[in-house]
């Protein structure tokens, strides 16, 4: 298993200011719209299978264990696997398969628009990421349909941070909007969404070590239940999320 080392390739402070480049991607208020999709959860809300935030935090549990260790945190993994072995080549197919394996159109929608946002954003702030133009290329004639797993991947390999701080880094965003999205759902109050949110952050580190043990064969495996809510939302009226 890969153990952080920034430190000893370049001084403290570049590492830190690196890292806090990779984080600013990764902040809830950074507008690649994410806070207009809740991935299913809304359709619990509607179906009051989550009422309170025990529900939610089961929810969330559930869908970290299940959709994100086998989706996009597994897809950012592979995606650092192909960067170190400088083989570009196998990350469009690695999103073509995560893709494909996404049955709700919406859920598909949605990670390809706030994609393609984040890919306008990541461009605009930083000139120079390499493989960002291919990765760009393959959305553009069809090799691939945007992720942004991977623009983040991209991003955080050429800043210098490894496999396991750019996976809890990624879990963290993902986690810190779906927990915003809930506080002005459900309701839920601002400090039991920060308890939850920092429960998930510790689920993280136990996910990690699972997720690097995988490869692409358990791609885009997923809970029913979760895939089932996802597919079902896309007729749902009165909702306040795209997907």
């Amino acid at each position: 298993m890969q153990t952080c080392r920034m430190g000893t390739v370049m001084n403290e402070t570049e590492g830190l200011l690196r890292r806090l480049l990779a984080f600013q991607m990764c902040d809830s208020t950074f507008p690649i719209g994410t806070f207009h999709h809740s991935f299913g959860m809304e359709n619990y809300l509607r179906e009051g299978r989550i009422r309170k935030g025990k529900d939610f935090r089961m929810w969330i549990e559930n869908y970290y264990r299940s959709q994100f260790l086998y989706g996009e945190g597994l897809l950012l993994l592979l995606v650092f696997r192909a960067l170190d072995e400088d083989s570009f080549k196998k990350i469009p197919e690695l999103d073509d398969l995560l893709t494909r394996s996404t049955p709700a159109l919406e859920t598909r929608n949605g990670t390809k628009k706030i994609a393609r946002q984040m890919l306008i954003l990541a461009r605009t702030l930083h000139r120079d990421i390499p493989w960002m133009d291919a990765y760009e290329t393959s959305i553009a004639d069809g090799r691939a349909h945007g992720n942004p797993a991977v623009v983040f991947a991209l991003f955080a390999h050429a800043q210098g941070l490894c496999a396991q701080e750019s996976f809890l880094m990624y879990g963290y965003s993902v986690a810190s909007t779906l927990v915003q999205n809930a506080v002005r759902s459900i309701p839920l109050g601002q400090r039991e969404g920060q308890v939850i949110l920092t429960d998930v952050i510790r689920l993280l580190g136990q996910l990690y070590p699972q997720a690097a043990e995988l490869d692409e064969d358990c791609l885009g495996a997923s809970a029913p239940g979760l895939e089932l809510a996802q597919i079902l939302h896309e007729t749902q009226e009165g909702r306040l999320f795209m997907s």
